[in-house]
């Protein structure tokens, strides 16, 4: 860092941080301590903005100043992507929580980045209605922490991953300025598409103020199955025979590991009389394999991942791989964890992407991971890891970047060509 910048960086001086006193209220600037720290960047202010207006100009004078933003919302998934290579604040949205607009009769809503998703939910629920959508954690999880890292789970089989749910949004841009794209009905065509531009960022483009979606009824009914397989071979064929029959199921995934036989959960939604021609039709398509009635922890199967006592020895990755390759994959995976003495557990959907948790050594995780990406890539898929302990060998969060790094380098360019939003954390650096 020369000196003009190290001056930059360090300028959140008086007559700054009192410029976003004015903006924002004395209570609402406060000084960073160690637990708002990002993987190892400690920032020096925390600053949490009432309005969408308040953020960007608040935005606007950091990208003046030169300094690092980092985004926050509920904090859930700080830990993803890569370290930043500096941060200087932390704009939260802890205070952007209001449900701007909920235009039932035309299954549209419109929300603060700030509010989780299980507020939503619960407003939604009031007129019988609902956002598909089950991320991580939505009794913590923001709108606009869950739209930047793309954080979808099982019920896209169905009703498609986020891009395919937002249908409208405004984003603070680094240079004040506030964009708003797409609008409040489900089928728009006018302009770019920013929504699914942001989606999956990771922030580094622009801060997410307000999203608007569509929204989906609540089924009248639920079941849960769980299926037994004796082999990852047989647990394929199961999964390939229901996507490819006419059963009308909203989630379809497996579970691998390596001290139990594969199972795979299905969920069915719909009336008493449709459940019961869908189990029939089930057990008919799985005979002889074992059918029984699932419990509701099968909606928290990713979460149950990501709950370990010992973060030091456990890291978690996210795959893509093609749904015909899943045995295949599994049988790799035991390979590769052999050979490195490490255990595994993997929860796959039926779309092929996979949440993978391995525990060891720091060293051993390193290994195995670098191993499974090699594989992997190697057949067009991919290996992204999302916790890695503190103690694990430097390993690139993303992967290799493909051919698209430099149109996404140019995107951010445009946007942000300052490097002001999360730098450092998303693929290839950006």
């Amino acid at each position: 860092m020369d000196a003009a910048t190290k001056s930059e960086s360090t300028g959140l001086h008086s007559a700054l941080r009192y410029k976003f006193i004015a903006l924002v209220g004395n209570e609402n600037v406060h000084a960073a301590t160690a637990a708002d720290a990002v993987a190892g960047v400690q920032p020096k202010l925390v600053i949490e903005p009432g309005t969408d207006s308040e953020l960007a100009e608040v935005l606007r004078l950091s990208n003046e100043a030169r300094l690092a933003v980092i985004l926050r919302g509920g904090g859930t998934k700080l830990g993803w992507g890569n370290a930043p290579t500096r941060g200087d604040l932390i704009l939260s949205t802890a205070r952007m929580t209001e449900i701007i607009e909920h235009a039932w009769a035309d299954l549209t809503v419109t929300v603060e980045a700030g509010c989780t998703v299980q507020r939503l939910q619960e407003t939604l629920a009031q007129h019988g209605q609902r956002l598909a959508l089950d991320p991580l954690w939505p009794e913590k999880a923001t709108i606009g922490g869950v739209l930047s890292t793309n954080d979808s789970g099982a019920l896209r089989l169905r009703f498609g991953a986020l891009r395919d749910l937002i249908i409208g949004a405004t984003i603070a841009l680094p240079d004040g300025t506030l964009a708003s794209s797409g609008g409040k009905v489900v089928k728009n065509v006018a302009g770019y598409d920013l929504p699914k531009l942001v989606t999956g960022a990771l922030g580094t483009l622009g801060v997410i103020t307000r999203a608007v979606f569509r929204v989906h009824p609540l089924p009248r009914s639920t079941r849960s199955f769980s299926i037994s397989a004796a082999s990852a071979e047989e647990a394929q064929r199961l999964v390939l025979a229901i996507q490819d029959s006419k059963l009308a199921h909203t989630f379809l995934q497996s579970h691998f590991s390596d001290t139990a036989p594969p199972v795979s959960d299905i969920l069915f939604e719909g009336t008493d009389a449709g459940l019961a021609a869908q189990e029939a039709q089930l057990r008919k398509l799985s005979a002889p394999a074992s059918v029984k009635e699932a419990s509701t922890v099968t909606w928290t199967a990713r979460e149950e991942l990501w709950t370990f006592s010992d973060p030091a020895s456990t890291a978690i990755a996210k795959i893509s791989i093609l749904p015909a390759d899943m045995a295949r994959t599994m049988k790799l995976m035991e390979h590769i964890a052999n050979g490195h003495q490490v255990r595994w557990r993997a929860l796959i959907y039926a779309t092929g992407i996979g949440w993978l948790r391995l525990e060891g050594k720091p060293g051993s995780l390193r290994g195995a991971l670098q191993a499974l990406r090699g594989e992997l890539e190697g057949q067009g898929c991919s290996v992204v890891a999302l916790h890695r302990p503190e103690k694990m060998p430097a390993f690139e969060a993303w992967g290799t970047t493909g051919d698209a790094l430099t149109l996404m380098k140019a995107v951010k360019q445009q946007l942000d060509p300052k490097n002001t939003l999360n730098p450092g954390r998303f693929v290839g650096g950006i």
